[in-house]
């Protein structure tokens, strides 16, 4: 009796032990999958997922996550082959652009300078606002492409983000003026000095102080910390949550803002990462505010 207990204890224990060799075996095969998925979206090889263990569950999780992932990577080929097409097309397009309103300009000059009637240059003077905003426009379409290419890196150099937060605001000063804004600006008494390109800080926020003039209610804060987060907050009672989470958005225009591209936004986000920093935006109770946070030791990206 005690032979046949020994032998059942025996049994049980090389069954216990086989099934955490199992389980064991099943775990690894699921951390390898994982691992090798994670790598396989973070690198840009045709090579698929493959495992060590020979258990045909595993080895038919594995093989579904491979269509799954060709898939993925078939659906990467299409969104990047289309975003380099639109952005070869929207520099294309701003370019063509260009001669036929320098044309344009030019010849609305050479009517002004013509003797006219009182409602003739009323209209030429129309015509030349039109061709303006238009101009305008085209520079900005022109401006978001070379951003976007990357090859409008200026130089790295140490910069006091509050001083160049004064001069950018100083050269809003007339547009504030005229919609009646006064700023509210806070700084901590020591300078906030980060090594970045002056001319991508200088366009990050003549965009946000032009976001700010299209959407104030008649208030601006302007907040600088010393961690070196600079937030806009304006009351937008024209703007909804919906609006808001598409200010980023590349074209996306809000109904009261006709005249832009609705690039201003999107170019002050990617001049923003490309310092390595980020820019974010938060609506509530109806006060919109555009984040700008520029760590210390954020790396640049390129």
């Amino acid at each position: 009796m005690e032979t046949l207990l020994m032998a059942a204890v025996g049994c049980l224990a090389a069954v216990v032990l086989a099934l955490l060799v199992k389980i064991y075996l099943l775990h690894k095969a699921a951390d390898e999958i994982a691992e090798a998925f994670a790598h396989r979206l973070s690198t840009d090889t045709n090579t698929l997922i493959d495992i060590s263990s020979a258990d045909r569950h595993m080895r038919k999780l594995a093989a579904a996550v491979n269509v799954q992932l060709r898939r993925l990577r078939a659906q990467r080929r299409r969104f990047l082959q289309g975003d380099r097409e639109l952005k070869t097309s929207v520099t294309n397009i701003s370019h063509d652009l260009r001669t036929p309103l320098t044309a344009i300009r030019g010849y609305l000059e050479l009517l002004e300078a013509e003797e006219t009637s009182e409602q003739v240059g009323r209209y030429l003077a129309i015509l030349r606002g039109r061709a303006q905003e238009l101009s305008r426009l085209t520079e900005e379409l022109f401006a978001y492409s070379v951003i976007l290419s990357g090859a409008d890196g200026g130089p790295k150099e140490d910069i006091s983000i509050g001083g160049m937060l004064e001069e950018s605001i100083a050269a809003f000063y007339g547009i504030l003026q005229e919609r009646r804004i006064t700023p509210r600006i806070r700084m901590p008494e020591e300078k906030v000095v980060r090594r970045l390109d002056a001319s991508a800080l200088s366009r990050v926020f003549a965009n946000l102080l032009s976001n700010a003039v299209k959407y104030s209610d008649g208030d601006l804060d302007i907040l600088l910390t010393q961690a070196g987060e600079i937030t806009f907050t304006n009351t937008a009672s024209g703007l909804n949550r919906l609006q808001v989470g598409r200010l980023f958005d590349r074209f996306y225009t809000v109904e009261n803002a006709r005249t832009s591209t609705g690039l201003g936004l999107s170019i002050a986000r990617t001049l923003t990462e490309q310092m390595g920093g980020s820019l974010t935006a938060r609506y509530e109770d109806g006060r919109l505010s555009l984040c700008v946070r520029l760590p210390e030791d954020a790396p640049m990206v390129t």
